[in-house]
């Protein structure tokens, strides 16, 4: 009794660990990230479309890095080495950061009297200092990000209570975010940006900290060697035996493995969906060894592992979905905070709120729809239905709510620059405030925090059970590699907008933001009719990954 107690600690302990180290690494990271266009263009005199071309560089680099991250932990480190070693190089970039708002030698003069052509570039130095802490503070983001996840998922062995701890991630990811976004972003706006960066600093040191200290508690999976390997593989030895004849439906010409390799058989026989790559575990003249090993490792392979790469060809086309479901996200949340920066930011008499924290209410909206989800909405589904909702139909919904998010978006920026121009604020760069309140930009915010809710949950859930298990580090570091592909995309995007219209000036209310919104509903309306495609042709690995997705919190 006592030994279950104690282990029933020590899980909890585990948990409690994996939450507070990340709240701790959110903190910091959401520290400078969320304020970073205001600072370059305040404090580095940077263009306001080139900072927020700068962010989303930013943000496509820290979601791009967890996949490599993840690759280095399944094949070489795990995911604890990695996880200390990506928040170390994280601390290093944050206190680079720190420095350029503490010294006044690492920042460039402020613009004369505030007129945006009367400033003085940074120079080399300064570039050099500023760009050296971002890179670094970027990967160290990027490394730790999702890897955490994978690590305390690992901790648990039924999928409903790794549903669970992925729901608790998010909970803790988005609930730290809303406090770095508002609290600290006040702090660097209202009391001193080095007083703001230096918080992010001891935030992540803490994080750190508290990680290192609960090594003793946690499971570690130890990395088996790089399952892409094996995976090419399966390509090479389809090659090879391009030209084999009729394929066999006897078990007993298909290699299965051999005592020395310890591997989980999914079936007696390759399944028959992408039937022309079953050649690669069909046995033919000199592929066994008398030992029944391998004779030839590019001619010949696992059941096992022709069964991991068709699960990845299957789940695909839905994955490159979601890619241009989260460009649209990326593409509003910089162009909001410099919609934000042009709006009355006025809230009573004494407040005035941050421009950097106006994306605050797309975490705040989300942290609450998972808690109504999981408490409320999912319960009445079961109650109703007779069964939980999947994942497809969760990120389905989010779909359908990131398109309406668009929409409103376009709505609202059309009537700030209906205002703009009434006013006769074109082409008056010194007085570009519109006399619209920031809160107009509220309800699409909202409405794309919503659609998280639904549609990221239910990606980590369905990517994390769908995949093999030599994948499971990149299942969810997966994700990330849709918002970094979808940030660099938002960047090509705007720069391509900048090319060939005249949508997107340096003065927004001068532009027409509104038609680059109108043109993102119209990419979300295409997207979300080939997900409905994909979605319909998907078939889940098992029952049981279609019924335990919706765990309570």
């Amino acid at each position: 009794m006592n030994s279950l107690s104690s282990a029933g600690e020590a899980q909890l302990s585990t948990t409690d660990r994996k939450r507070a180290t990340t709240a701790g690494l959110t903190l910091a990271g959401g520290g400078w990230m969320s304020n970073l266009i205001v600072y370059l263009i305040q404090e580095f005199n940077v263009k306001s479309i080139n900072a927020a071309q700068i962010s989303n560089i930013v943000n496509a680099c820290t979601s791009l890095i967890p996949v490599l991250g993840a690759i280095i932990a399944d094949s070489f480190f795990g995911c604890f080495s990695v996880v200390w070693i990506s928040s170390s190089i994280s601390l290093l970039g944050s206190i680079l950061l720190a420095l350029t708002a503490i010294l006044h030698s690492l920042r460039p003069q402020p613009c004369e009297n505030g007129s945006s052509t009367l400033c003085k570039n940074p120079s080399k130095l300064q570039f050099a200092v500023l760009y050296g802490g971002i890179a670094l503070a970027s990967i160290g983001v990027g490394g730790t990000r999702f890897i955490v996840a994978t690590m305390g998922a690992n901790q648990f062995k039924k999928p409903k209570a790794q549903s669970t701890f992925f729901n608790w991630y998010f909970f803790t990811i988005y609930t730290a975010a809303v406090l770095s976004t508002t609290a600290i972003v006040f702090i660097e706006d209202n009391v001193s940006w080095a007083c703001g960066f230096g918080i992010t600093v001891a935030a992540n040191a803490l994080g750190l900290a508290i990680f290192l200290l609960g090594n003793r508690f946690y499971h570690h999976v130890e990395p088996e060697g790089s399952p892409f390997t094996g995976l090419a593989r399966v390509v090479v030895a389809t090659i090879r035996k391009r030209k084999v004849g009729q394929l066999s439906s006897g078990s007993e010409n298909y290699y299965h493995g051999h005592d020395g390799v310890p591997l989980k058989i999914m079936a007696a026989t390759p399944t028959k969906s992408f039937r022309f790559l079953n050649r690669a575990a069909l046995i033919t003249e000199g592929d066994i060894n008398p030992d029944g090993s391998i004779a030839k490792p590019w001619k010949l392979c696992t059941i096992q592992h022709v069964e991991d790469l068709k699960t990845l060809i299957r789940i695909l086309p839905i994955w490159s979905s979601s890619i241009f479901l989260a460009t649209p996200i990326g593409i509003q949340a910089t162009l909001s905070i410099l919609q934000a920066l042009t709006m009355d930011r006025h809230i009573g008499p004494h407040f005035k709120f941050p421009a950097g924290s106006i994306l605050v209410f797309v975490l705040v909206s989300t942290s609450i729809s998972l808690t109504m989800l999981d408490r409320l909405v999912w319960p009445t589904w079961q109650n109703l239905i007779g069964r939980s909702p999947t994942p497809l139909q969760r990120i389905g919904v989010g779909h359908v709510l990131n398109v309406v998010g668009m929409v409103v978006s376009a709505l609202v920026e059309s009537k700030r620059l209906s205002i703009a121009q009434s006013h006769h604020f074109q082409g008056q760069p010194s007085s570009n405030i519109v006399p619209i309140s920031v809160l107009w930009l509220v309800p699409q915010l909202v409405l794309v925090g919503i659609g998280e809710a639904f549609h990221f949950p239910g990606q980590v859930t369905l990517y994390y059970q769908e995949f093999p298990t030599s994948l499971k580090n990149l299942s969810t570091a997966i994700i990330s590699l849709i918002i970094g592909i979808a940030f660099y995309l938002s960047t090509a995007l705007i720069d391509l907008t900048r090319r060939v219209t005249d949508w997107l000036p340096d003065n927004i209310n001068d532009g027409r933001l509104d038609n680059v919104y109108w043109l993102l509903v119209g990419i979300g309306v295409v997207n979300f009719g080939y997900y409905l495609i994909c979605a319909m042709l998907y078939k889940y690995q098992s029952v049981e990954n279609r019924v335990d997705v919706s765990p309570q919190l």
